[in-house]
């Protein structure tokens, strides 16, 4: 197979850097911007980025307005509390099913991802901490081999990641949930139940931080 059958095709290339648009915080909630401004920012085509709105629109991910428009939905706490049901019921239930498939390279691999995670916060890199967690949890989701269960984790991702964006960026290094270090040692013991209640906290953690900044009015 030749390197011109294996390019990934212009309007999944446009999609996934839309997606990371959203996930990362370069759209923030409630702020519209147009089509033609994307068309310009992502250096596409029209087609293939009303295809990408299209199939982001679909996830709940943008929300399209009129004069050729589109805006990241505003959280709120009843979107929240169905966003944290599923999160907090759909990913330590994937960590748990992970646990069985994890080789020493795969923990090694997650472990430098963590490192990652862990520079970002100490320097107070938001981007790049909500680069590296989302790393690190779709990492170990993977190894699940449950694809279902992955899709929907990322459809919740993309409802949350903006939120979680605006309060790490408001609130610094304290804002940035991490409780990998008790996954990863749990991953090393191999403990399928450790593992998942890692995750849960790690998830809780990031959950109540959002419910706190919309109780405060700060989002």
């Amino acid at each position: 197979m030749d390197g011109e059958s294996r390019k990934i095709p212009t309007h999944e290339v446009t999609y996934a850097r839309l997606r990371d648009m959203i996930l990362f915080g370069h759209l923030e909630p409630g702020a519209a911007v147009t089509i033609q401004g994307l068309v310009c920012e992502l250096g596409a085509g029209m087609t293939p980025v009303r295809e990408a709105i299209r199939r982001l629109s679909a996830e709940g991910a943008l929300d399209p307005q009129g004069n050729r428009r589109v805006v990241v939905p505003r959280m709120t706490q009843a979107m929240l509390d169905q966003v944290a049901f599923a999160r907090l019921t759909i990913e330590p239930r994937l960590a748990e099913l992970a646990a069985s498939h994890l080789t020493p390279a795969l923990i090694d691999r997650l472990q430098m991802i963590d490192n990652t995670v862990d520079r970002a916060i100490r320097t107070g890199d938001v981007p790049g901490y909500l680069e590296a967690n989302h790393a690190f949890h779709f990492c170990l989701y993977e190894a699940s081999s449950a694809p279902v269960l992955v899709d929907m984790a990322r459809s919740m991702w993309l409802r949350f990641g903006p939120s979680l964006r605006v309060v790490c960026a408001r609130f610094g290094r304290s804002a940035l949930p991490d409780r990998h270090l008790e996954a990863l040692a749990a991953m090393r013991a191999g403990d399928g139940a450790a593992l998942r209640l890692a995750m849960e906290r790690d998830i809780a953690q990031g959950v109540d931080q959002v419910r706190a900044a919309l109780e405060q009015g700060e989002i």
